[in-house]
């Protein structure tokens, strides 16, 4: 039998957690979150992508643990706003702002422009760091709308003002599962799981 390998997942986010979790449970990891953690660094985000964020947040704990960490940066990108929020996405209505708070000001600054024009995406950048230094990471992007008004109580963040067309209802109105089978995350994931057997 393999011995699983344990990783540090670099994030205190309860809604991320639930997803990386559900996500890794077929891969021969233990992952412990920082929540379950003592001493956990403070870490300042502050790379101009969400490469650099993930790779520094990676790198650190890691380096901190001298296990093997996994980070991701992730946000969502606006077209009609040039991209915005972007890696802001977390604090777009201030520091320590909540989902709800960054929703309204999304929608206030998109008041007036048309269905069309709302095209959308959530990025995310996953990053799995040894503390020797060698590292992988895998990138996934989801597409969609932004919608007039929030909808559904499932997910986290900007999830119910992201409209899927394809589907009819927002990344809120659907179950876990489906959400952990499509969104950027699963797709970042699925990219990084071809890479992350040569740190294993």
């Amino acid at each position: 039998m393999r011995t699983r390998k344990k990783c540090i997942l670099a994030t205190k986010n309860k809604g991320k957690i639930r997803e990386f979790k559900d996500l890794f449970k077929d891969m021969n990891i233990d992952l412990v979150s920082a929540l379950d953690l003592e001493s956990f660094p403070k870490i300042k985000e502050d790379g101009k992508t969400f490469l650099e964020n993930a790779l520094k947040k990676a790198r650190i704990v890691a380096e901190h643990y001298g296990t093997m960490a996994i980070s991701d940066d992730s946000g969502l990108e606006v077209d009609a706003l040039n991209g915005r929020p972007g890696i802001y996405s977390a604090r777009f209505a201030g520091e320590g702002a909540t989902d709800e708070a960054n929703n309204q000001r999304l929608l206030k600054e998109l008041e007036g422009i048309p269905r069309e024009r709302r095209t959308a995406r959530f990025r995310c950048v996953i990053v799995a760091y040894r503390p020797d230094g060698k590292w992988v990471h895998g990138e996934g992007t989801f597409e969609g709308l932004i919608a007039l008004e929030p909808k559904g109580r499932g997910g986290f963040g900007y999830d119910p003002v992201f409209f899927l067309p394809e589907f009819g209802v927002t990344v809120a109105e659907l179950s876990a599962t489906e959400k952990n089978r499509i969104s950027h995350r699963a797709r970042a994931l699925k990219a990084l799981y071809k890479r992350i057997k040569e740190l294993l």
